[in-house]
């Protein structure tokens, strides 16, 4: 069996992140956090748009075709 047919295992970082106590961050730390999560936020949504652009243009290739 391939790795591929395994499900995925959900409980990722960012799961484990917000379950996370924050009383003990300084103000700095928790700007600099802040930083960080909105910089793979943007790096999340960069690659959902390629996957999507990905996906319509092989959706594109793979259609019937109409015939006149």
């Amino acid at each position: 069996m391939d790795d591929d047919d395994l499900p995925r295992v959900r409980g990722d970082a960012a799961s484990q992140l917000a379950q996370e106590s924050l009383d003990t961050y300084s103000q700095f730390e928790l700007t600099a956090r802040i930083e960080l999560l909105e910089a793979e936020i943007a790096r999340i949504r960069a690659h959902s748009k390629r996957a999507a652009s990905d996906r319509a243009a092989a959706e594109a290739l793979f259609s019937p075709r109409e015939t006149d």
